[in-house]
Order: structure tokens, then C-alpha cells, then sequence
């Protein structure tokens, strides 16, 4: 028998997501877009394929993964609404805090924190510092890294009160942290900036290459790169995603992706966490 229009409104009343404005069943069936720049590990496709059936069992929901080459790409896909959320540094945060919501922080050795990371060849013994680097060609990461770019701006203007313009004779982006250690490695730079987990993870994973670098200097702790979300995901997302990311590490799927990541787990942050990167950005008139 059909329903009429008052009543298909009033039994689908009580489906509809608090915010949200369509029915549960279809929030259900919409797929998570959760968006990433590329990891670093070989098997990539492997280790998203192995998170996205740990999400997808514990959301009970689609769940797509989006990779981008770098920050700007992913941080404009969140602000324009085209994903719901995202793997992030926290420099990109703390730009755009009240248009992103964070949902939850990864813990690395235990703590929700990482530190940048200047490395020079190993081969070179006379790099020992980074004012030893004055007049060679520097590998930056991404300019909207915070290890990456910049950490070692605020380092050098605390060290030999100069801009990296003035202090290097040549500079280019990598667009991965991964490829700011090759790029050391190889030659093609006198030294990089480099998110230390990355590095230490790859020195794990792949000590051939690590190996061929050496670090010269380590900034202070920092907030590690949160998952944030869009400001517009609605709360009960939002709880759901906290609750099956940071459930990680009681799982035996969600165990094999954090030991592929070389975390200990997720786990719940406040904004302050990343106060350090937004005093540097705007001790550089950010």
C-alpha cells in the first residue's frame, strides 16, 4: 500500500541524521572520503586496502581512500567539502583551524608527538651543523609542511637570524619526505628537511638509504600530523571515526596497519597540542 506524503515524512522522521538532513540509511551507503598525500611505504596499496576494510567493518559505511600529491591539494579538498576528512601536518591546521575539526592524533613512540629533522650526506663530515649548509643547495618537502619547510625557516632565524633566501644558494621542493632523504642520498642536495618520524621509520624499513644521510640537527617536539575533518562532518561521524581509529590498537587488521605505519595507536587531542607550530608560523609574520 502507498504511503502518503505526511506519512513517508513522519516514518522517515526518525531515520534522519541529526545535521545531516538525509535519510540514515543513505549516510550508511555514502562512502567516507578520507584523503591522504602518498605514504611512504613500497606497498601503499596494500596498507590502504587493509585500513579501509578495518574502517569500513567498524563504521559500518563505504569508506574511499583520496591520495594527493601534497598538502594544499588535500587541505583544499576539505575546506571545499569534496572530502570529509584527512590525514594531515599540522602546519596546514593551524592555518585553517576554525574551518577543520580535529578528530584524532596519532601516537609515535608512545607520545602524540614527532620532531624535524636536518640531515646532510653521511660522506660529508664537514656538514655538522646547520650553519655549516650557508651557500648549498637545500631539499624542502612540502610548503605546507611544518618539518618539511617550516621548522627550518624558525631554525635559522633563531641560529644566524637570516632567511633561508639569503642563507642557501639554491632551494626546491620534493613534494615527499621520502624523496628529501633520496635527494640528500644521492647528491642532488647538501642537506633537507625531513619529517623525523619519516626518516626514522624509512631507517627501519630501508637502511640502505638512510644510511647514505646523516642528522645534523632536531627541532623540539611538535604535535604530530592529526586526522582533522570538515568543519560541516557531522558530530556523530565524527565520534564514530574517533572511536574506530583510536580502537586500532585492539584489533588484529587494525594491528597490522599501525606496525605498517610504525605507530602505537590513535588517540584523543586538544588544539593546543599544536600551539608550538602556530607560535613559529607566526614568529615568520604568519
Amino acid at each position: 500500500m502507498d504511503w502518503t506524503r505526511r506519512e513517508w515524512l513522519a516514518g522517515a522522521g526518525g531515520l534522519m541524521l541529526a545535521g545531516y538532513g538525509l535519510p540514515l540509511s543513505a549516510v550508511q551507503n555514502r562512502p567516507l572520503k578520507f584523503a591522504t598525500t602518498p605514504v611512504f611505504l613500497d606497498r601503499q596499496a596494500t596498507l590502504l586496502q587493509r585500513w579501509q576494510r578495518y574502517l569500513e567493518a567498524h563504521l559500518a559505511r563505504p569508506v574511499a581512500f583520496v591520495q594527493r600529491a601534497n598538502y594544499r591539494e588535500i587541505t583544499d579538498l576539505l575546506l571545499e567539502g569534496e572530502v570529509d576528512c584527512a590525514w594531515i601536518c599540522g602546519f596546514p591546521y593551524v592555518r585553517h583551524r576554525p574551518a577543520l575539526r580535529l578528530v584524532s592524533v596519532p601516537l609515535y613512540q608512545g607520545a602524540p608527538l614527532y620532531q624535524a629533522y636536518i640531515i646532510a650526506p653521511a660522506n660529508n663530515s664537514a656538514i655538522r651543523h646547520l650553519k655549516d649548509l650557508r651557500g648549498t643547495v637545500f631539499a624542502y618537502a612540502d610548503p605546507d609542511s611544518n618539518s618539511g619547510w617550516l621548522a627550518p625557516q624558525v631554525l635559522l632565524k633563531k641560529q644566524d637570524n637570516t632567511q633561508a633566501n639569503d642563507f642557501f644558494q639554491r632551494t626546491f621542493f620534493t613534494w615527499s619526505h621520502r624523496k628529501v632523504v633520496q635527494a640528500v642520498a644521492v647528491g642532488l642536495a647538501q642537506g633537507g628537511a625531513v619529517d623525523g618520524y619519516v626518516w626514522d621509520t624509512l631507517a627501519r624499513g630501508h637502511p640502505e638509504l638512510t644510511e647514505k644521510t646523516r642528522i645534523i640537527e632536531r627541532s623540539g617536539p611538535f604535535g604530530f600530523p592529526p586526522i582533522v575533518a570538515r568543519q560541516n562532518m557531522p558530530a556523530p561521524e565524527i565520534q564514530a571515526l574517533q572511536r574506530a581509529l583510536q580502537a586500532m590498537h585492539l584489533d588484529v587488521e587494525g594491528q597490522t596497519v599501525l606496525a605498517a605505519l610504525n605507530l602505537d595507536g590513535f588517540a584523543s587531542a586538544k588544539p593546543g597540542l599544536y600551539d608550538g607550530i602556530e607560535a613559529n608560523w607566526r614568529s615568520l609574520g604568519g
